[in-house]
């Protein structure tokens, strides 16, 4: 069995230390914060200890090396060594929270000056301009990367995610299908969004109100309506006609995200009927954000 390698990377405050614990948890050898000038005899030094499964961090504190690392990955895959590579991100609202509730200083900020530690707006300004450099820092990985958004998701949420996107078999195109909610923003680890909310929603009807897209009189009421099969039937012709060229261009994850108004009845619905749908030749995973939630 060749070594498995687990690459983690994003953005500061977006949870890379919670799943490298989830990865812990599953039985690998983690290390947090590798320089990229070492990946390649780390990993030649876990071959020689007989490693099977290893899983690494890099952040933007090795800003300077970071362009090493496709071209490492490359050659590691070229070695037989399966690579996975994750990307977790947030918004720059949800990052400027973190760091502002924890008190931390972001690896980008600079020393603030007197005007900056007594006016909090411009603390704040200086804290977005270092998440935004480094977004374009890490623009190269995050482009090759499987993202995951951890923006509006708890802890053992984004450890679940993690899990369940390592189990899913090697070398195949898994297709994540996620519901979410519009109101609490579009995930931003999605490759194609659908905006079912011009559909009849079931939340106007009060005995369905409490219920989700998964209970039976949910799927019956929308079932009973035209508009709700001509949407699936839109959304499904479109992911037959692109995801196999998807695949033959050694895609590994592709994320459909299905949003209405509340995240609770369309687009729980559609989710759980595409990946029942797609399931039989693809790989499938599904995630419900608000159900997840609760």
């Amino acid at each position: 069995m060749n070594l498995e390698l687990v690459l983690i990377t994003g953005m500061s405050g977006s949870g890379k230390s919670v799943a490298l614990r989830a990865l812990e948890d599953a039985g690998y050898y983690c290390v947090d914060n590798l320089p990229p000038e070492l990946l390649l005899s780390f990993v030649k030094l876990e071959q020689a200890n007989k490693g099977k499964h290893v899983a690494i961090a890099m952040d933007v504190r090795s800003a300077t090396s970071l362009p090493l690392v496709p071209a490492q990955l490359r050659e590691l895959a070229s070695q037989g060594v399966r690579i996975s590579s994750l990307f977790l991100d947030s918004t720059t609202d949800t990052l400027v929270r973190r760091f502002s509730e924890t008190r931390r200083r972001h690896p980008l900020s600079q020393q603030p000056n007197a005007e900056q530690e007594t006016d909090p707006l411009m603390r704040q300004r200086a804290l977005v301009d270092a998440i935004e450099l480094e977004r374009e820092l890490l623009a190269d990985l995050r482009e090759q990367a499987h993202v995951i958004d951890s923006s509006t998701i708890r802890p053992a949420q984004l450890q679940a995610q993690v899990k369940s996107l390592l189990s899913a078999p090697a070398s195949h195109l898994t297709v994540v299908f996620e519901s979410f909610a519009f109101k609490r923003g579009i995930p931003v680890d999605a490759d194609y969004v659908f905006d079912v909310r011009m559909l009849p929603n079931p939340h106007y009807e009060p005995s369905l109100r409490d219920l989700t897209g998964m209970d039976q009189a949910v799927i019956d009421y929308l079932l009973a309506q035209p508009d709700v099969d001509r949407m699936f039937e839109s959304i499904e012709k479109f992911l037959q006609q692109w995801l196999e060229p998807l695949a033959r261009d050694h895609r590994s994850y592709v994320t459909v995200a299905v949003g209405c108004t509340g995240g609770q009845h369309r687009s729980v619905y559609l989710v759980e009927r595409l990946a029942a749908v797609f399931s039989q030749r693809w790989t499938t995973l599904k995630r419900h954000r608000e159900l997840d939630r609760n």
